[in-house]
């Protein structure tokens, strides 16, 4: 049986972004990975932006791009047939952005897959911004792969939590747990200057706070135990100013570091949570965000 998504529907195809870089090359194996672990096809994408080129660009130089993005795509696929030979792919090159493109090619239960660098930009900068563009703009989970995707796996998915309000994403991080025949690794970590004035550090100690917040991740745990009984879940629980470190920190034991974000709207459009920034640009694991439903609001304590 195929474990089941937070939406309780079997979790879907996989789409990966292609854009002939060495990072995406290595995201499309990661996702050719995921997609036969879930018994899925593959979707390989190319957003080669002709919609906004060809309307300043000579045709000539439109043709090069356009057979540029279908060379890309198919040592792609040429890649993916190499290490998994049975896996379904489809190739799409598609005339808008690469944002675009891979929000269009997602159905409602897919997951999108990129890497965290492309061809432009600056090759100091640790994550381009056409991944950042599409992990705070997507209405599906998105996965951004920071690593090689031979490094030796250890069964560990890890899932940055606060209580039982996430136990509806978590259980998405719990399947993916499942696929692997691996454990969930449910981590809290509490930062008292978060809370520095409020009435909770009025009338509690950190010591106590942290109790609670143990409380709440092992009940968190017991939610998820009843609809996966064979998965091993562990927890972590902790109070401390070095929140992003201590994720980074797991990330480096972890096949995929998964959050659930409400993203935040600033004065240009959608952004995460400081943690989330910290994952995609610092985690030693893939990472996967996914949406949470509900309206945008202030960071929340592990943010």
């Amino acid at each position: 049986m195929t474990p089941t998504s937070r939406h309780g529907n079997a979790l879907g195809p996989v789409v990966a972004g292609v854009d002939g870089s060495a990072s995406s090359r290595e995201a499309v194996l990661w996702a050719a990975g995921e997609a036969d672990r879930r018994g899925q096809h593959l979707r390989l994408v190319l957003g080669a932006d002709l919609d906004r080129l060809g309307r300043f660009a000579a045709f000539e130089t439109t043709e090069r791009l356009r057979e540029a993005g279908g060379t890309h795509l198919a040592e792609a696929h040429e890649a993916v047939h190499e290490r998994f030979p049975g896996l379904p792919v489809e190739r799409e090159l598609s005339n808008k952005n690469a944002v675009a493109a891979l929000q269009e090619a997602a159905a409602p239960d897919a997951t999108v897959v990129v890497g965290s660098r492309g061809l432009g930009g600056f090759p100091a900068l640790l994550l381009g911004s056409v991944s950042l563009a599409v992990a705070t703009r997507s209405s599906v989970p998105v996965v951004v792969v920071r690593c090689r995707t031979d490094r030796p796996g250890t069964g560990v998915v890890a899932a940055a939590v606060r209580d039982e309000t996430d136990a509806d994403w978590v259980r998405r991080a719990a399947a993916e747990a499942e696929l692997r025949g691996g454990t969930l690794h449910l981590i809290n970590v509490w930062n008292p200057l978060s809370h520095v004035g409020n009435m909770v550090t009025a009338l509690d100690d950190p010591g106590d706070i942290t109790e609670q917040g143990r409380a709440r991740t092992d009940a968190l745990a017991a939610v998820v135990h009843r609809s996966h009984p064979a998965l091993t879940v562990t927890t972590a629980t902790g109070a401390g100013t070095a929140t992003a470190a201590a994720l980074m920190d797991v990330s480096g034991r972890a096949d995929l570091l998964v959050m659930g974000v409400r993203r935040r709207f600033m004065g240009s459009g959608p952004a995460l949570g400081r943690l989330g920034h910290a994952a995609l640009h610092h985690a030693r694991c893939p990472v996967e965000i996914v949406p949470r439903p509900g309206e945008p609001e202030q960071e929340e304590s592990w943010r």
